[in-house]
C-alpha cells in the first residue's frame, strides 16, 4: 500500500465515521421526547455506512481534493511553525560563532545549509552551493554541520570544523564531498595533510569543546525546524528542503525574494 493510497483509506474511514456520528447525533436528538415529527425509528448505522461508502468510491476525485486540501494544511502548519522557530532562533542559525562560512562574510541574504558529508543528496547539491558562492558576491552561506549518519560523519565533521581554526573550513568541505570514499577520520586527515594543515594542532584543535557545542547547536536547531533528512536551506526565512534539480535555480530565486520583499520572520 503506497502512503497516499493509505491515507485515502483512512479518510474513507474518518469521512464515514464523522458522518454516522453526525446523523446518528440528529437521530437521537430528532427522537428526543417532545420532538416534533421524530422518525419512528433510529436510521440503520450499517446502511448509512454503505451508502457514503458507495458515493465516495463512485466519486473518489472528492478524497483526491480532501488529500489535496490535508496536504496544504499540513504544509502550511509547518511552515509556519517553521517560521517561528527560526525567528525565535535567528542568531544561533543565521549568526552563530560555532559555524562557518563562504562567500561574503557581510553579505545582505544569508543561505544556511544542514547537511551530511555522507549524505548523497548533499554531495550532489555542492556544485550548486559553489556556483551560488562565485556568482553572486553579496551572498553569505553559512554551514551547519549535522552528521546524522553514525560516527564517521561526526568524525569528517570534527575535523572539518577543527580545519576552520587553521582558515581552510571552505577548502576541507568541498575535499570531503569530492574527494572519492566514504567521510570519516581517516579520509578527513588525508585531506588535512593535502591541504598543508598542521596536524598537531588540527589533532588538538579537534578536542576544543567549540567543535562538540557546534555539532550540538546544529542538532538542536535541526529538531526544533523538524528537519526530515539532509541537505535543508533556509535562504532568510525561506526553505529549500532536499537537493532538487533545479537547486540552484529555487536558491537564486529566493534570495531575489528576501532582497526585494525581506523576512516574515527575524532573520
Amino acid at each position: 500500500m503506497t502512503p497516499k493510497t493509505g491515507l485515502a483509506t483512512a479518510l474513507v474511514a474518518a469521512v464515514v465515521a464523522a458522518l454516522v456520528t453526525a446523523v446518528t447525533l440528529v437521530v437521537v436528538w430528532r427522537t428526543a421526547p417532545g420532538v416534533v415529527n421524530a422518525p419512528s425509528a433510529a436510521l440503520d448505522e450499517k446502511k448509512i455506512v454503505d451508502v457514503i461508502h458507495d458515493y465516495l468510491t463512485k466519486n473518489p476525485e472528492i478524497l483526491v481534493e480532501m488529500t489535496n486540501e490535508l496536504d496544504k494544511r499540513q504544509q502550511d502548519e509547518q511552515a509556519e511553525q517553521q517560521q517561528k522557530v527560526i525567528s525565535d532562533n535567528a542568531d544561533a542559525i543565521f549568526r552563530s560563532p560555532l559555524a562557518y562560512t563562504a562567500g561574503n562574510p557581510d553579505g545582505d541574504v544569508s543561505v544556511v545549509e544542514f547537511f551530511d558529508y555522507n549524505c548523497g543528496f548533499c554531495r550532489r547539491a555542492l556544485p550548486e552551493v559553489v556556483k551560488l558562492v562565485d556568482s553572486d558576491d553579496k551572498v553569505r552561506v553559512v554551514f551547519k554541520e549535522l552528521p546524522i549518519f553514525g560516527d564517521e560523519s561526526e568524525a569528517a565533521a570534527k575535523v572539518a570544523l577543527a580545519a576552520g581554526k587553521q582558515g581552510k573550513y571552505f577548502e576541507m568541505h568541498q575535499k570531503l564531498f569530492t574527494e572519492p570514499g566514504k567521510a570519516d577520520k581517516d579520509k578527513a586527515m588525508r585531506v588535512a595533510t593535502e591541504l598543508g594543515l598542521d596536524i598537531p594542532q588540527l589533532e588538538k584543535d579537534m578536542q576544543d569543546p567549540s567543535i562538540q557545542h557546534s555539532l550540538d547547536e546544529a542538532k538542536e536547531l535541526a529538531q526544533k525546524l523538524g528537519l526530515q533528512g539532509t541537505p535543508l536551506y533556509l535562504i532568510g526565512d525561506r526553505v529549500v528542503p532536499g537537493a532538487p534539480d533545479d537547486l540552484y535555480d529555487q536558491l537564486t530565486a529566493k534570495i531575489a525574494e528576501v532582497r526585494e520583499k525581506g523576512c516574515k520572520a527575524t532573520c
